[in-house]
């Protein structure tokens, strides 16, 4: 991938940051707590087949919490949950 992009961090500044993103910061946009968005701010809209998919039931947490936003909850809420309550919640079967 390469190259950068911007993301909004949970005190509404825009930075502009290296891809692929470190760990920590990935493991924050997984969540919810950073979202990319274009360089005016803008929200960036992902082409669709990069949309996310719901994860496996043996997905880490992280990914749970970030289909649990992705599906209109708070981030603080569903990283305050177990992952087992979360693919309860959001497993759709």
């Amino acid at each position: 991938m390469g190259g950068t992009a911007f993301f909004r961090g949970e005190g509404g500044t825009v930075w502009e940051m290296d891809l692929p993103l470190s760990e920590v910061m990935q493991e924050k946009a997984v969540k919810g707590y950073l979202k990319r968005v274009n360089p005016d701010g803008t929200p960036y809209v992902e082409p669709v087949e990069q949309a996310p998919e719901r994860p496996a039931k043996t997905a880490k947490k992280a990914e749970w919490v970030g289909w649990a936003v992705h599906n209109g909850m708070d981030p603080d809420e569903a990283d305050a949950m177990t992952k087992d309550d979360l693919v309860e919640k959001f497993g759709g079967e």
